[in-house]
């Protein structure tokens, strides 16, 4: 495995907890951050990949199905100000 340093620039209290964690975890705080990045890396391209494959051959005919059984209200006035 090839191994790559990166400068990282943490907020004082996110580190404080890293370090919190790593230390509870028995690990470095290196070791716990690479962990860290690795299953956020793995989260997203499960996730990416899952809605890839439950988009695939989709089409707008469904979608407008759903849509006529939809409520004909009026948008919350609070979502107006988003």
């Amino acid at each position: 495995m090839s191994k790559s340093t990166y400068p990282l620039k943490l907020p004082l209290s996110t580190k404080k907890a890293a370090q919190r964690l790593a230390k509870e975890d028995g690990v470095s705080l290196n070791q716990w951050i690479a962990v860290a990045v690795a299953e956020k890396v793995g989260v997203v391209e499960t996730a990416a990949e899952f809605f890839k494959s439950r988009a695939k051959g989709a089409t707008g005919k469904g979608l407008m199905k759903f849509l006529r059984h939809a409520p004909k209200d009026a948008p919350d006035p609070q979502d107006a100000k988003r």
